[in-house]
């Protein structure tokens, strides 16, 4: 609440600014002592006046204010206004004063909707004021207001200039948006690592998120479990969490993320009106082949989780391969390694693996692929070069420990 003293002062200030009195303003400006009514001096009188104060030792306008009450020269508005709001209404110290006037010309010249200020930044020359550190400046009030002890004023005037009382609180919120704006696109919050939005690196960003939730998670078992928490710097709050809940339930799974990535494509084309496909390279969606996926899961039913298991079943309705289909899928993988086994073979032999498109390669074999018997001598003769041939033609739909097996032995594809 103003006082009926700051009422007068403010009345007289908007009177003389509504007449461009500007020696009005300056007057209300000088911080020496007044009598309680004041009228225009005469040259001489107000030459005598300021004799007088000086020699008893009272001060005049400071330099900054002086120069911004030059009203010949422009003046930024926000910065008069503040001016005047700290000067005359509500008198504050000159540090305080200063930092103020810094800020409202950092954000007149950056144009700058937050005040985002390195810790070291000082303000140039050629403002007012100059040379000021605005960066530790504005360092200080962040300690003051987690403290507690920053004035709710000064909190409500640094607001209004965009100020920015938690770096990490405005890096969260600039990632927050990115991965808002990429899922809307994809329909899920499950990016590569390698994902960039605009400009930002936002599979990074939610990799890291998903870190410092399980992170958290880590920190409650520990404390339900009655042990103790060294610190949980790092760690995903609540609020955090629920808002990236809010864009995907899904966002951070207890197994890996591009099994959950593949799950919601899949699960995407299912509410499409699509079909899920039942071989390699049918379908692919945002770099997945989904595929090959849906046969990876039918051929390694065992080796997934319980909850796994229930969401192909009752989501996607896939099922895991009954026997003949294993037989068969055992039986593709021996003929595989009986290759390789060639490939090997003519390689530690011969050094390279150019081999000609005619060349069969004899293995000695206890017993061939799919558990049928070898020849009398127990030697099985592959077709290694016409093998390698049709491999060449169907390279993308090898996995990737098949091609860096190849690999190893020099394969030229």
């Amino acid at each position: 609440m103003l006082t009926s003293d700051a009422y007068g002062t403010l009345a007289k200030v908007l009177g003389a600014l509504r007449a461009h009195d500007t020696e009005t303003i300056e007057h209300l400006a000088d911080p020496r002592i007044r009598s309680g009514s004041w009228q225009e001096e005469t040259a001489e009188e107000g030459e005598a006046e300021a004799e007088r104060e000086v020699s008893e030792g009272e001060r005049g306008p400071s330099t900054p204010a002086r120069e911004l009450l030059k009203f010949s020269t422009p003046r930024y508005p926000a910065l008069l206004a503040r001016f005047v709001k700290l000067r005359v209404i509500e008198p504050e110290n000159t540090f305080w004063r200063r930092g103020i006037q810094a800020c409202v010309r950092y954000v007149e010249e950056t144009g700058a909707q937050q005040l985002r200020v390195s810790y070291g930044y000082v303000t140039p020359d050629d403002w007012v004021p100059a040379g000021f550190p605005l960066g530790t400046w504005l360092a200080d009030q962040r300690k003051f207001h987690k403290a507690g002890r920053l004035d709710a004023g000064r909190v409500e005037q640094l607001a209004g200039l965009g100020m920015v009382w938690s770096h990490q609180d405005v890096a969260f919120e600039e990632g927050l948006a990115a991965a808002r704006a990429w899922a809307a696109v994809h329909g899920h919050l499950l990016p590569p690592a390698t994902a960039v939005w605009d400009g930002y690196p936002v599979g990074t960003w939610a990799k890291n998120q998903r870190f410092a939730a399980r992170a958290a998670d880590q920190i409650a078992q520990r404390r339900q479990a009655g042990l103790p928490v060294a610190s949980s710097a790092g760690a995903l709050t609540e609020a955090r969490r629920a808002a990236l809940e809010e864009i995907d339930p899904g966002w951070c799974p207890v197994w890996d993320t591009g099994w959950q990535r593949c799950f919601r494509l899949a699960q995407n084309l299912l509410q499409d009106g699509g079909d899920l496909p039942v071989a390699a390279g049918r379908v692919i969606a945002q770099g997945e082949d989904l595929g090959r996926w849906v046969t990876a899961q039918r051929h390694g039913w065992e080796q997934l989780l319980p909850a796994q298991q229930w969401l192909l079943e009752n989501v996607l309705g896939i099922e895991p391969v009954g026997d003949e289909e294993r037989l068969v899928q055992r039986t593709q993988d021996d003929m595989w390694a009986l290759n390789l086994t060639a490939a090997r073979q003519f390689h530690a032999r011969e050094g390279h693996l150019r081999v000609p498109r005619k060349h069969a390669e004899h293995v000695k074999m206890e017993m061939g692929p799919g558990g049928r018997q070898t020849g009398a001598d127990g030697v099985v003769v592959v077709k290694l070069g016409t093998w390698l041939d049709n491999v060449r033609k169907r390279a993308d739909k090898l996995s990737a420990q098949r091609r860096a097996d190849l690999n190893a032995l020099g394969m030229r594809w």
